[in-house]
């Protein structure tokens, strides 16, 4: 049985696709996107998170610990007076993950809901998330993806999803591999397939200010979806103030705080404003 890393779970989702869902955030990306909203979503394992505001440098939590909560993180997660100390990333088998999840059942039916995947990067997990799948069923199932993977994994986990929401974030290749660490070249073939497959999905575009908010690329992703609907979606600047507690720094290179992209006037009819 395969152990999945998930980070975090919301319940009572109203952003992350149709009616009411539960999203399960994996653990672990390729990418290194420089305006990244989850920096602990980035490792694939275990690991800390510290706030700093309010530490009172007692050094409790570095004592020796023998938790088990506790292994492999170098302190303890338990001691901190004021709570400041936490582990990020916990394991699941499918079939837990799954009974704690179908819970909502009924919910899920009720509104058109169901559960959704995200990250982190779901194929980075791709056996997991093909056993939490297959034992969420018949619940709807929809992903969220930067489409980097290799097309055999790519192609077992969108297979088993009623919807993918896929990310294009930037058309140009030079200009992907630098702001997210690696070229678009496997991400553009996964999406043909998923063009071709028959699967409900839709791309999704993150509004970078001055970077994938530009005229070029946005012509550019209009190109690459060839009529398939895209979504725009805001940047949330406040990301930059997780980074510290998982001992990352955030690099700061965008110089505004809003899209210049207002609504979709002058772009494609299948271009929607979230």
């Amino acid at each position: 049985m395969t152990k999945g890393v998930i980070f975090d779970i919301k319940e009572f989702s109203l952003n992350d696709g149709p009616g009411i869902r539960t999203t399960v955030f994996f653990k672990g990306c390729p990418l290194r996107c420089i305006w990244c909203h989850n920096p602990e979503g980035l490792s694939p394992k275990r690991e800390l998170f510290i706030t700093h505001n309010g530490c009172t440098h007692c050094g409790l939590c570095k004592q020796p610990c023998d938790h088990e909560d506790c292994r492999g993180l170098g302190r303890c997660i338990h001691i901190c007076p004021k709570g400041l100390v936490k582990a990020v990333g916990k394991l699941y088998s499918a079939e837990e993950l799954a009974a704690d999840i179908k819970r909502e059942e009924d919910l899920f039916r009720s509104t058109g809901g169901g559960v959704t995947l995200s990250g982190g990067e779901v194929m980075m997990q791709p056996d997991f998330a093909v056993e939490l799948i297959t034992a969420l069923k018949p619940i709807h199932v929809l992903i969220e993806t930067c489409g980097y993977a290799k097309q055999e994994d790519f192609i077992r986990v969108a297979s088993l999803c009623d919807t993918v929401y896929f990310d294009v974030k930037l058309a140009d290749r030079e200009e992907h591999k630098k702001y997210t660490g690696v070229y678009n070249d496997l991400i553009l073939e996964n999406l043909e397939w998923l063009k071709k497959s028959g699967i409900n999905f839709k791309i999704r575009t993150p509004l970078i200010p001055g970077i994938t908010d530009t005229d070029e690329n946005l012509a550019g992703i209009a190109r690459i979806a060839d009529g398939a609907p895209v979504e725009l979606l805001p940047y949330n600047r406040m990301a930059g103030a997780k980074y510290s507690g998982v001992g990352k720094k955030f690099t700061d290179i965008i110089k505004s705080d809003v899209s210049r992209i207002k609504s979709t006037e002058g772009l494609p009819e299948n271009f929607t404003l979230r």
